[in-house]
């Protein structure tokens, strides 16, 4: 699906290394080239461990690991990609930005990174 001729309206969320087990949600609502310019400091931020594009409607539009992937273990990061989207904070993050009144949200991620055996 194109985006072409579509004002975009995303919400940005970036999983941030804090230290060992300990980790950030940072969010960010931006429209048109400042959404796309949040995104790409997502990506590139040295301590973003996974980003993601979320539109108004919660529909996950694209995310990948970022540049500080290597702070965790792969099982964790796997883990990590595979349940961004119903993670509690990550949705809490995602319900403040959806309301509007804001357009920055920040939370300590409250999950369990242990990967299931």
């Amino acid at each position: 699906m194109g985006l072409f001729g579509k004002k975009k309206d995303w919400n940005v969320i970036a999983v941030l290394f804090e230290s060992k087990g300990k980790y950030t949600v940072n969010g960010n609502r931006a429209k048109g080239a400042a959404a796309e310019t949040i995104r790409d400091g997502a990506k590139r931020h040295a301590r973003t461990i996974f980003w993601a594009v979320f539109d108004q409607k919660r529909a996950f539009l694209e995310g990948e690991p970022g540049a500080g992937a290597g702070n965790v273990p792969r099982e964790v990061l796997s883990k990590l990609t595979r349940e961004l989207p119903t993670i509690k904070t990550v949705r809490e993050i995602l319900s403040t930005l959806e309301g509007g009144k804001i357009d920055k949200a920040a939370k300590q991620l409250v999950w369990t990174e242990e990967a299931e055996a």
